[in-house]
């Protein structure tokens, strides 16, 4: 087997096989390292197997929000089919459906642990394979373990263990009330567990604007799950009998079957052999806008190893984008589009989709913000899809440019509002443009009109007052 190629790269997720494929379909010679299976975190144990598990219950509740339809819903979810469905979604954790896609493109699948071992060079179980243009990390990030007593011999689940369980625990405690925690908490309560979240800011989802947070909070509640917030873990203990007991700074203690750790994530590069490059084990790979590795212009990083924004889509653009350097075409990523501002989804119920700032992170940097929203199913396509579910939608507008520079659209299945307002911030489409793309009546898309009618009136009255004082 050729042991040289003109671009090594080494993981074989949505980052690793977007670049090797781009690479190979314009001809160069790839190698694509991976040493678990083809299609990576997201395939098998997060994207996809969490929205298995998700779906069903928001698909029920929606049918029982229709009339004519609610009356033909006589049963519960089936939990085998749910878990049935899940497995085969992630093909029974079996990634030869994944690597045609890379053969087709003429890339090397090679299996096993790559790790640097100087300039241009990985070795892959002691076979040595060089590069002769560059080298691609792409090896994602695991889950973070917080330094809390007894945690780690309390045999915790992460996000593998909690999207791929045969059976449905009783009892489920989950640290950590962000995108995984609320998602799995949910997913798994829907199908018979006893949940508590634990997350020790003041909300759950804290990143996101309050009113979101506010309303996922709700929605867990109602669905029977016992959610702490502001309150820290401090120890955690599984007894003789196998329960799972959880120690809160407050002196209460929570019992479980299973804990469920959903508090962050860490990138995935000790052992890589980045010190034999200059660089930090175990740590993030910095890098610039092309996502080549500051100070060594062969070596490009893109995806959740390089910390900027741990996305599966973020990961796809940063992929692209060091394939077109490595092709030797100017390409980098747009600072509108990358980072902590990227477009965003908790596949919730309801959900929420948000792109850019939230009105507190505007204003945090410097932006004279304003804020407007409304009801998302408050229109006529209200009447039709998500009815009577709670939502709300905001806009997030620079009003010394009148430019949008944040979205946010909570209530069910919004996910798909979302790319119209990713278009609008990154493309920084004046609110003069906006007025005329024109939502189409009856959808739920006439929520972004009655917006921008909310923010233009009082524009409007002021710029007129404004007139009347210069007279």
């Amino acid at each position: 087997m050729e042991t040289e190629f003109d671009v090594i790269v080494i993981g074989a997720g949505p980052a690793g096989e977007v670049c090797a494929g781009r690479l190979g379909e314009q001809g160069l010679s790839v190698a694509v390292v991976e040493n678990r299976l083809v299609g990576g975190e997201c395939s098998f144990f997060g994207c996809m197997p969490s929205k298995a598990l998700l779906r069903p219950a928001e698909a029920l509740a929606e049918a029982r929000r229709i009339p004519g339809a609610a009356e033909a819903v006589t049963g519960e979810l089936d939990v085998e089919a749910v878990l049935r469905r899940r497995d085969e979604v992630v093909h029974d954790l079996d990634d030869s459906g994944q690597v045609p896609w890379l053969e087709a493109r003429r890339v090397t699948v090679v299996r096993g642990r790559g790790r640097l071992v100087g300039e241009l060079a990985v070795d892959v179980g002691g076979r040595r394979l060089s590069a002769r243009r560059a080298v691609v990390i792409a090896t994602g990030s695991v889950a973070a373990l917080p330094p809390i007593p007894g945690l780690a011999d309390a045999l915790p689940w992460t996000n593998e263990q909690a999207t791929t369980s045969k059976r449905v625990p009783e009892r489920l405690l989950v640290l950590g009330g962000g995108v995984v925690g609320v998602e799995l908490g949910q997913a798994w309560a829907t199908l018979g567990s006893r949940v508590s979240i634990v997350e020790a800011m003041p909300r759950v989802l804290a990143r996101e604007e309050e009113f979101a947070s506010d309303l996922v909070h709700r929605s867990l509640v109602e669905r029977g799950i016992d959610v702490r917030v502001g309150v820290p873990a401090v120890a955690v203990a599984r007894n003789a009998g196998g329960e799972v007991v959880l120690t809160l700074g407050s002196g209460d203690e929570l019992v479980g079957d299973e804990i469920l750790v959903g508090v962050g994530r860490r990138p995935a590069t000790r052992g890589l052999g980045l010190e034999a490059v200059g660089l930090e084990d175990g740590k993030a790979i910095a890098v610039d806008e092309t996502m080549r590795a500051l100070d060594t212009p062969w070596l490009f990083a893109v995806g959740d190893v390089n910390g900027r924004a741990l996305l599966t889509h973020m990961a796809k653009y940063q992929a692209r984008v060091a394939a077109e350097q490595i092709l030797g075409r100017d390409a980098a990523v747009d600072p509108l589009a990358d980072g902590a501002l990227s477009p965003r989804v908790v596949f919730t119920d309801p959900q929420v989709a948000a792109v850019g700032h939230t009105l507190a992170s505007a204003r945090a940097a410097g932006i004279d913000a304003v804020a407007v929203g409304h009801d998302t199913s408050g229109v006529a396509g209200g009447s039709f899809y998500g009815r009577l579910a709670p939502g709300m939608s905001r806009l997030v507008i620079d009003d010394d440019r009148r430019v949008l520079v944040g979205a946010t659209f909570t209530g069910a299945d919004v996910a798909e509002f979302l790319h119209a307002a990713t278009i609008a911030v990154v493309g920084e489409v004046p609110l003069e443009r906006l007025w005329h793309a024109v939502p189409s009546f009856p959808t739920r898309s006439e929520v972004w009109l009655r917006m921008l009618e909310a923010y233009d009136a009082p524009s409007r009255d002021a710029r007129a007052a404004r007139a009347r004082l210069a007279v």
